[in-house]
């Protein structure tokens, strides 16, 4: 249940919000326990409503502090000082079943609420990948409505790619299960570009494609020396986090500093505005990804290959 492979399936139950400095109008469900993560410079509050669950809670604490190491392998550190997690138990249900994040609510920089099932057993528990794609929100600033392609489509891109780095994923999977999903965020007939499109495919995986594209963008462009990768930490580093309202031009020209590049904005220029197909059986072939039936192979000899591996390669904090 990687989120690439599952996307389709379960992005209903997945949101995020712009900040919120009042929670007045949200009712949160009493508090039975609670236990304290600390992360580097950085504190995660868990909590858990009342409610049954087969797993024991130091599980699914141990699931989320999982998911948080492969966000803060990805950033290099954690986005906020302090973040919120509130765990909803389901009855008879199982797997965790929605995710939604805030900023600037309960008290808290980054609030997450999760729906877990009653009955989720340890292997769906180790698979989830909400947890992470949630986490991932929190590292950039909550934009306008025209643009939650972006915020969905860099949580989208990140998490998996996140979790690879962190050893939690083969990177094979994740190639495999982007070669079947890209092609959802292709634009289609009356497409009229990201900011302007809306539909499930254009948001989600439109927003990743979006994500791909500039990634090997900026590395053909900067020798393979910085990716997205180094935009997302840029923004991160400069304050860009879920309980701040950017406009979308700032997000972009901190990202595109960090890389020393212009690919960001640039191609928002285009993408926002027009549809703009890409060739995707061309960029498999570059990066020397190919499709078999017991998933995918790597051509070592492909122009690209060493764009591919730094994609889902370990970066330290200052290289």
């Amino acid at each position: 249940m990687w989120a690439f492979g599952c996307l389709a399936a379960t992005i209903a139950f997945v949101s995020t919000y712009a900040a919120q400095p009042d929670d007045s109008h949200h009712h949160l469900p009493a508090v039975v326990f609670t236990q304290t993560l600390n992360i580097e410079d950085a504190t995660l509050q868990i909590d858990f409503a009342e409610g049954q669950l087969d797993l024991p809670r130091s599980e699914i604490v141990q699931r989320i502090q999982t998911a948080t190491h492969a966000v803060v392998v990805y950033y290099g550190r954690f986005p906020v000082p302090r973040a919120r997690i509130l765990i909803i138990p389901v009855a008879n249900r199982h797997g965790v079943l929605q995710g939604t994040t805030w900023g600037n609510m309960a008290g808290s920089p980054a609030f997450l609420r999760l729906r877990i099932g009653q009955t989720t057993t340890h292997d769906e528990l180790t698979a989830d990948w909400i947890i992470t794609h949630e986490l991932v929100h929190i590292a950039l600033p909550s934009l306008p409505d025209d643009q939650h392609w972006l915020e969905e489509g860099i949580a989208s891109y990140v998490e998996p790619i996140a979790r690879v780095q962190a050893g939690e994923l083969p990177a094979a999977k994740i190639w495999s299960d982007m070669m079947k999903g890209m092609p959802n965020g292709e634009p289609g007939p009356g497409d009229r570009g990201l900011d302007v499109t809306h539909t499930w495919g254009r948001t989600y995986w439109g927003g990743a494609l979006f994500c791909l594209m500039a990634d090997v963008e900026i590395r053909k462009q900067t020798g393979n020396r910085r990716g997205l990768q180094d935009a997302l930490r840029g923004i991160v580093a400069a304050g860009g986090s879920i309980d701040k309202e950017w406009p979308l031009s700032r997000v972009l020209s901190i990202g595109d500093r960090a890389t020393d590049t212009q690919v960001l904005e640039k191609m928002y220029a285009q993408w926002s505005i027009k549809p703009v197909p890409v060739d995707l059986p061309q960029l498999w072939i570059q990066l020397g990804i190919k499709a078999g039936p017991q998933g995918v192979s790597f051509d070592a000899s492909a122009p690209l290959v060493a764009i591919r591996k730094s994609i889902t390669s370990s970066k330290s904090v200052n290289n």
